[in-house]
């Protein structure tokens, strides 16, 4: 808790209810601001920074997802705490995708929303997070700032957590930094792929089966719930679990017990399970395909990793994170990358996110034999775009001085991005993919 006394922003457009809440927070000790809508609470945020915003969600003007929207993308890392009356699926788990510390529903009770407060207001700021790289998670974005100060905090929780992004954005690797971070550390983290996996033979993954459960069952075997006994398993996509054994694994989560194959006799089990999944399980459950009591049991504590286009400025980092990675395991002397190429990389999308960018520079680094990738290396398999066709000279028969002709191709192309960009040397930097002190040096060295 902060030495002075934290202050906290009102959001709610019914005047009644703002002034209940005043009245409560400042006998709890709390400073308050307020707000009647979230313009409102915008422009209060452009000269105040409180510790954490109540926010309703249903205002006029503009509404409370839109507003927690708008500062997230302005990397304003204040916990929001939504209160509302209107509770909905939807607006539930949207709410906690915007990055809400947490949801609650009127009515309340003023106990749940103390303690809710005392929580939010006990997570460390971004700026005691740790910077860049955080249990081999790598990133500086605001996105990533908030998932290294939210990591611990979700880790000692005992409760299931549901991690959700698109394939490739390292949702295994957040599910093991939670667990090494938790209590259980030093017991089992066992991994189940529920769409990798057969139907018929995951239930016996699963719950393990009993000696003559099934013709080739000619012995017991534990199944993965009891082998991860006291530790953590991750069922990554968990989407596509077939109905009939969401019915046994909400049976396990309510429970804590199930029943192997071809056995009578339950098996209790301590298993903290954190889930995955690249589906949007709220449609899932909307089309019937996904069990409510299910979705709601392992989406106690939630974690969305965005794609790899929507935090470009961690590229650099990853690439050079990958980079140092290959090099290393490949006994290679790539150092770093050409300007170009990173370009290229940044102007493309990466539908295939982390792991597509990891296979890029794996590929580069072996193909290599300079000290840096070049953007020829690349391989953009859904995209050419980022980089530009070539009509590679063909060395004449009587050789050529390389080093004039290279500084010939140079000066043309820096007097030509001067042109398009009407002498604006920053403009023409960004063009060429260099700094603007590079650019300088090069206008120097050919006298332009």
């Amino acid at each position: 808790m902060p030495t002075q006394r934290p202050e906290i922003l009102i959001v709610d457009d019914d005047p009644s209810f703002r002034e209940f809440l005043s009245l409560f927070l400042k006998k709890e000790g709390y400073q308050v601001l307020v707000s009647q809508n979230g313009k409102e609470a915008l422009t209060i945020l452009k000269r105040k920074r409180p510790h954490l915003i109540l926010l309703d969600l249903r205002m006029p003007e503009m509404e409370g997802l839109e507003f927690l929207e708008i500062i997230r993308k302005r990397g304003i890392d204040v916990p929001v705490i939504v209160i509302t009356a209107y509770a909905s699926l939807d607006s539930a788990v949207r709410a906690k995708k915007e990055g809400a510390f947490d949801y609650v529903p009127k009515p309340f009770k003023l106990e749940t929303l103390r303690n809710k407060i005392n929580e939010a207001l006990r997570l460390p700021s971004v700026e005691e997070a740790p910077p860049k790289e955080f249990m081999g998670i790598v990133g500086q974005s605001p996105p990533m700032r908030r998932l290294f100060v939210l990591l611990p905090k979700v880790a000692q929780a005992e409760s299931n957590v549901l991690i959700t992004g698109e394939s490739g954005t390292g949702k295994e690797l957040v599910a093991r930094a939670i667990h090494e971070l938790s209590p259980r550390k030093n017991k089992p983290f066992l991994v189940v792929n529920c769409g990798g996996i057969p139907a018929s033979l995951l239930e016996s993954e699963l719950f393990g089966y009993k000696s003559g459960a099934f013709t080739g069952a000619t012995k017991d075997k534990p199944g993965l719930f009891a082998l991860a006994h006291q530790g953590t398993i991750f069922l990554d996509e968990i989407g596509d679990l077939p109905p009939e054994l969401q019915v046994k694994l909400l049976r396990v989560v309510e429970n804590k017990t199930f029943t192997p194959l071809g056995s009578t006799k339950e098996v209790k089990v301590d298993v903290r399970i954190i889930s995955a999944t690249n589906k949007n399980l709220e449609e899932e459950v909307r089309a019937g395909r996904f069990r409510e009591d299910l979705y709601f049991r392992l989406n106690v504590l939630s974690i969305h990793l965005p794609p790899l286009r929507e935090r470009k400025e961690d590229i650099p980092l990853l690439v050079n994170h990958f980079l140092k990675k290959y090099a290393r395991k490949m006994k290679k002397d790539v150092q770093g990358i050409s300007e170009y190429a990173l370009k290229a990389l940044m102007e493309y999308d990466f539908p295939g996110n982390i792991r597509e960018l990891e296979n890029i520079i794996e590929r580069s680094v072996a193909l290599e034999s300079g000290p840096l990738i070049l953007p020829e290396s690349l391989d953009l398999s859904f995209s050419k775009k980022s980089l530009p066709e070539r009509n590679f000279p063909i060395l004449p028969e009587e050789g050529l001085n390389l080093e004039a002709y290279l500084a010939s191709i140079e000066k043309s192309l820096l007097k030509q991005a001067l042109e398009k960009t009407g002498g604006n040397r920053e403009a023409a930097a960004k063009l060429l993919g260099l700094s603007t002190r590079s650019l300088r040096y090069r206008l120097q060295k050919y006298g332009l």
